[in-house]
């Protein structure tokens, strides 16, 4: 039944808030102009179209929310105004009531709130779609985040995932790009996403295990997660004292090289997909602060760790040959790339694909930021894989929301950025490690405690192995004998059966002679 009435509601809520006349508006049209004149009438729809969207996504719950955020830092393909009020979105989604969230954490730790805090402040700081924060100080003094998973959740979004499951299946069957985009896989890598956000613990993992990767590069930093005090429904993790990056005003007044800021994060994201395979996957700026603190000065601060993107070694050094051969313009090998790792039909064209893919990528080369839309150049690339029937790879999606979110925080930071100079020394960097010589003693680094267990045994274990080897070649040749032993006896008895037929033959027909000529 609410999978009946769910769509039925997203339908209402539309209505209510006027969704279909901001479609209708953008169709340019006289017939649409009048169609929206007509469901308009009775409805009062006052309020700008940016609060009106703001208001519906947070309405239709947690994806929606989501959904809303992603576009907020698209500034080049929504207007201003409601980019403006979508960026509401990202930490003042209307919370739930403190009183509450005691409760709820009560629960989880199984003990009075006052026994797990000196000090616990009811009005939340922040409120997001799935959960919302509260500051606190322990009773060791340490001040604290505690992080509380918005009740009645997984019915909301197990709703919403099978309507979106519903609706994939119908764009796979009657879409004639469906079954190339794989929609059903994409929904289901999003399905796995949004229940891990739904564990605290398992954020809490992800976000200890960015901690680690982080700690050298010293341009983030990550909360430290304290464990006694993590369930799946509550999280409590040390309190980071920063601005929100979206506040430019006052990071600039307070001496923040915003440059600098913008170069760190792209090498930050390249940082964590390349070296790590390990990346922050929900990098809007309702999520990220800059430090203030003298010791720490000009740092990231990253919150929210529940959506975390994760690539193998085959996917890394894809998708590093590639970007190195777009940095260098080496088309060529972009195409052979696609056709090599079977995401495009082996029987394809290499200088096709070349050609279009030159024809989309050239025109954007030694621009700055300002005038790169990596939008319009996806959706050029997404026009070229329909023609050269380029397969979707769903575990790639995450990197893909991630890839425009770092675009569209670096357009806020500093439009003039070159992202394409930015990265290429860093990805050259990278493939040389992986390739080179320093690359080589890396592996053989991380090999070394497997060599030094196994080196003292291989004398005994190639013994072992030619003992074996030759106790088998031995039977083998023993029932190879045997068998043409056999075979040769059925061969002889052949031979000599034959024989004697001939030779009976011949004694008759000698015989038969001889009485002819009357010797008989």
């Amino acid at each position: 039944m609410r999978a009946l009435f769910r769509p039925l509601y997203i339908g209402l809520i539309a209505l209510r808030y006027g969704l279909d006349g901001l479609i209708l508006d953008s169709l340019r049209r006289p017939g649409f102009t009048l169609m929206r004149r007509i469901i308009s009438v009775g409805r009062k729809l006052d309020a700008p179209r940016g609060q009106r969207l703001r208001e519906a996504l947070e309405r239709l719950g947690p994806i929606f929310v989501k959904f809303g955020q992603m576009l907020s830092t698209r500034r080049d393909l929504i207007p201003a105004d409601v980019a403006d009020e979508l960026a509401r979105l990202q930490d003042r989604v209307p919370p739930f009531p403190g009183e509450e969230s005691v409760k709820l954490i009560e629960k989880a730790l199984g003990k009075p709130i006052s026994a797990v805090f000196k000090q616990f402040d009811v009005q939340p700081v922040a409120s997001a779609s799935i959960a919302q924060v509260h500051f606190g100080t322990l009773h060791d003094g340490r001040e604290v985040a505690v992080k509380v998973l918005r009740p009645g959740m997984l019915a909301v979004i197990d709703d919403d995932l099978a309507l979106m499951h519903t609706l994939a299946g119908w764009v796979q069957r009657l879409w004639a790009d469906g079954k190339r985009l794989k929609p059903r896989e994409v929904v289901a890598e999003f399905n796995k996403y949004l229940h891990d956000e739904l564990d605290l613990v398992r954020e809490a993992a992800n976000a200890a295990q960015l901690r680690r990767n982080m700690q050298g590069l010293d341009l983030v930093m990550v909360p430290e997660m304290i464990w006694d005090f993590c369930t799946p429904t509550v999280m409590v993790m040390e309190r980071m004292k920063g601005v929100p990056i979206s506040q430019m005003a006052r990071l600039r007044e307070a001496g923040v090289d915003i440059k600098k800021l913008a170069r760190d994060g792209v090498t930050i994201f390249f940082t964590q997909v390349f070296r790590d395979g390990f990346f922050h996957a929900d990098m809007h700026p309702g999520n990220i602060q800059v430090s203030l603190d003298p010791t720490t000065f000009g740092r990231y601060i990253a919150l929210d760790f529940g959506i975390i993107g994760t690539l193998t070694e085959v996917d890394k050094d894809y998708l590093a040959q590639n970007f190195v051969a777009f940095f260098h313009r080496d088309y060529k090998r972009v195409a052979e790339l696609h056709i090599e790792s079977g995401w495009v039909p082996a029987a394809t064209r290499v200088d096709e694909l070349e050609s279009a893919v030159r024809t989309v990528c050239e025109p954007y080369f030694d621009r700055p930021l300002k005038e790169i839309s990596l939008g319009q150049v996806l959706l050029r690339l997404f026009q070229i894989s329909r023609r050269f029937n380029v397969e979707i790879q769903p575990q790639l999606v995450l990197l893909q929301k991630t890839l425009l979110n770092v675009e569209g925080l670096g357009r806020d930071l500093d439009p003039d950025l070159d992202l394409w100079a930015t990265a290429k020394p860093f990805l050259e960097r990278w493939m040389h490690e992986q390739v080179g010589w320093r690359g080589l003693v890396q592996r053989l680094k991380r090999e070394a405690p497997r060599y030094a267990k196994l080196l003292p045994e291989l004398p005994r274990l190639v013994h072992l192995n030619l003992e074996r080897g030759d106790s088998a070649l031995r039977h083998e040749l023993h029932a190879i004998l045997a068998e043409q032993r056999r075979t040769n006896r059925i061969l002889s008895a052949v031979v000599w059966v034959g024989f004697g037929f001939a030779l009976g033959l011949l004694v008759a027909r000698l015989l038969l002679r001889l009485h002819d000529l009357g010797a008989w």
